[in-house]
């Protein structure tokens, strides 16, 4: 099996003005998929050229195509998780557990954000279901997934540079701004009724 770049589930401007498609260009057309490219060189001949790629990232860091592996999974997960015109705010199962977790939507946002202005370095800050059911934030280090932890991601910010430099260089809070306005919160809730029904199964 080779693994194949997705394409993105929009046009290249379609979130402008928040992420350019000169980003975009960038960090889907070039970064995202060398490492796609880079992780079938590194598994071909291998029995890991048949499993999902989700399934390598959760054998962990061990691995030597750990990285390319788990910054395939990361992007296709961020990318999808944005859009021109998706639901702003959750709802239903997903509200209810948010307000729970956190005490509110808003106190969420809040928390995200200041995970991710503040996570040093490159890396990812996301939303996850921890083993215990409940609703967390937390942050990993470069390619690093919480998958590997046995967190189910619900959602995903890339703080890697390359990401926003070229829409606002060194403005992490700019970018960060401009990501909370793009999520899709459907996106959200379908990845929580998942994670709800394999934690059921």
């Amino acid at each position: 099996m080779t693994f194949t770049a997705k394409p993105l589930p929009y046009a290249l401007d379609a979130l402008e003005p928040h992420i350019s498609r000169e980003t975009l260009e960038y960090h889907h057309g070039k970064h995202y998929t060398g490492y796609v490219k880079k992780l079938n060189a590194a598994v071909d001949g291998t029995d890991l050229a048949e499993l999902d790629l989700a399934d390598i990232v959760r054998r962990g860091p061990e691995l030597d195509c750990f990285n390319n592996a788990a910054q395939a999974w990361n992007h296709e997960f961020y990318f999808a998780a944005l859009s021109p015109a998706g639901e702003r705010a959750p709802s239903g199962e997903l509200a209810a557990a948010i307000n729970a977790a956190f005490g509110s939507f808003a106190k969420m946002s809040e928390q995200f954000q200041s995970h991710a202005a503040k996570l040093f370095g490159s890396g990812w800050t996301w939303l996850v279901v921890n083993p215990g059911g409940g609703l967390e934030i937390v942050d990993t280090g470069n390619a690093d997934n919480p998958m590997t932890a046995g967190k189910t991601p619900l959602l995903t910010c890339d703080v890697w540079e390359h990401a926003y430099y070229i829409d606002y260089r060194n403005e992490r809070a700019g970018y960060l701004d401009a990501y909370l306005a793009l999520v899709d919160w459907d996106f959200v809730a379908q990845n929580f009724a998942a994670a709800n029904v394999e934690a059921a199964a």
